[in-house]
């Protein structure tokens, strides 16, 4: 990682200890120069920069909520078209993805062109004031769920694996190698990719900037956060979702203490979280089971 360029500049107006900021910076670093990037609006279109400056050492295309997936799309399209070798990359948050840009996402991975669409999920609407979005976690409060959602939280990842497309993955902002290593792999693999990543957001999740890393890295060690790769179909475990499926975890609480999102749970609400992180824990291992 380190003999890359880097291709995130410093002085970004991210919040501090933002981890999509950490994110977009791996993402980049294993990209290169020759990549494009398409961001909708959310906090990576801050994050980013205003028009003349920009954080990001490639060109960076600023679009409508809801459009990322076709316009990265119609790039790739055009790259391959002139014959031109490059990356194409969607960076987009939550909103853009579980909700709004949903349809639009469905479209783009059925027509099989070759980008790369990268979620990176803090949870909630973070540019708008913290609204709950789809991806927003049993219990959370948000500035439209004070008293905690009630819902659960949308599974992306069966919805985008549903299309049978070459590459799903999804990792966390408290592994920076691992998002540098399925960047690249996923860049290698021809058709339509998808990247989710957990991304830890101090201000929406009223959580230290300094334990940014530290939540990123507890989501996956109490099975908040499973990370795999699903390769043509294919189920490669990360190496701490490993130890989770062999019950080597660390209970929910160690996550949700750190967070004043989930500081009015009750023990009722707390059982209720540990339960939904069991049976996507279940699920992922007879996933793997059924591969054996």
């Amino acid at each position: 990682m380190t003999k890359d360029e880097e291709l995130f500049y410093k002085g970004s107006p991210a919040c501090t200890g933002c981890g999509a900021a950490l994110a977009a910076r791996h993402v980049l670093r294993a990209a290169g120069k020759r990549t494009t990037i398409v961001i909708p609006a959310s906090c990576m279109g801050v994050i980013a920069g205003v028009y003349p400056v920009s954080a990001f050492g490639v060109p960076t295309m600023h679009i409508a909520f809801a459009a990322a997936a076709p316009t990265i799309e119609g790039i790739s399209l055009g790259l391959e078209a002139k014959g031109i070798e490059g990356n194409a990359i969607a960076l987009a948050g939550d909103g853009a993805t579980f909700d709004i840009g949903l349809a639009a996402l469905s479209g783009a991975l059925e027509r099989s062109a070759n980008f790369l669409y990268v979620c990176y999920d803090n949870e909630a609407y973070g540019n708008t004031g913290m609204q709950k979005s789809g991806a927003t976690p049993f219990g959370a409060s948000t500035s439209t769920t004070p008293k905690g959602r009630k819902g659960i939280k949308k599974r992306i990842l069966d919805i985008v694996e549903a299309h049978d497309i070459p590459y799903v993955a999804t990792t966390s902002v408290g592994y920076p190698q691992d998002i540098y290593a399925k960047t690249k792999r996923a860049l290698e693999i021809k058709g339509p990719k998808f990247l989710h990543i957990l991304c830890t957001c101090p201000t929406g999740w009223r959580s230290d900037p300094a334990k940014t890393v530290e939540l990123g890295r507890l989501a996956v060690q109490t099975g908040v956060c499973l990370m795999y790769e699903r390769i043509n179909g294919k189920i490669k475990v990360s190496g701490p979702t490993k130890k989770v499926l062999e019950g080597e975890r660390l209970p929910v609480e160690e996550y949700l203490k750190l967070q004043g999102r989930f500081r009015h749970m009750s023990e009722d609400d707390i059982r209720m979280f540990q339960k939904l992180v069991d049976e996507e824990i279940e699920k992922l291992r007879r996933k793997v089971d059924e591969e054996v």
